[in-house]
């Protein structure tokens, strides 16, 4: 298998893109639309949306709540534009970059969301990101969050240990961010969330599968 880069992954894969994710991922067509649903529903509310793509959380949302604004990471460029194609009359503000890099402010947003993105990275950049991302959140904002888990410890270990392996052979010493997923347990995300400062930290829905949907409230 050949190490893709994350933005030419996804640039290789628009066409069509929305349509597969609707059609081949287990659950997508409720999750998303139970993903939009815990995200507030005050017209004037401001969400974050890490690792938008193109969107598809976003239908659901902006159909229940179409006065609301969203700030929107995303490496790709190409998603971006669809997203921003999707929805020409919406409140958006899409920013081309690593959420991992990009500032987030502090007390600026209602709520956060991020659906199947983030089972890329390892746990220390996510208990950086989920620091960063709490005092982004107003107090009692919330972060939903969507994405697929490791079946067991053993698996999570294994799919760090593949990766590194496959990186050390075909990128030694690259930080470019590389697709490859790495999940991590559902009960170890939880408890980064929680050492992150996040409160009432809950696994709200399991979806087909090790899909999850969890709710972390400031």
């Amino acid at each position: 298998m050949k190490l893709e880069k994350m933005t030419d992954y996804f640039a290789a894969r628009i066409d069509g893109y929305d349509a597969h994710m609707k059609r081949d991922i287990i659950g997508a067509t409720e999750f998303y639309a139970y993903t939009a649903s815990l995200l507030p529903d005050d017209p004037k509310a401001h969400i974050l949306d890490l690792g938008c793509g193109t969107g598809l959380e976003l239908e659901e949302y902006f159909a229940r709540n179409p006065g609301a604004s969203v700030t929107g990471i995303d490496l790709s460029d190409v998603m971006l534009d669809a997203l921003k194609a999707k929805f020409p009359d919406k409140a958006l503000t899409l920013i081309q970059g690593s959420y991992f890099d990009v500032s987030l402010g502090e007390n600026r947003y209602d709520g956060a969301v991020s659906v199947e993105s983030l089972h890329h990275f390892p746990a220390d950049m996510k208990a950086a990101l989920y620091g960063r991302l709490c005092a982004a959140l107003k107090e009692g904002g919330v972060f939903v969050l969507t994405d697929y888990f490791a079946e067991s410890e053993e698996l999570e270990r294994q799919y760090f240990q593949e990766f590194e392996a496959m990186k050390a052979e075909q990128a030694p010493g690259d930080e470019t961010i590389y697709h490859y997923d790495t999940p991590l347990l559902v009960e170890h995300e939880m408890d980064i969330l929680r050492r992150a400062g996040f409160r009432d930290v809950t696994a709200a829905h399991q979806w087909s599968g090790w899909t999850y949907t969890v709710c972390a409230r400031k």
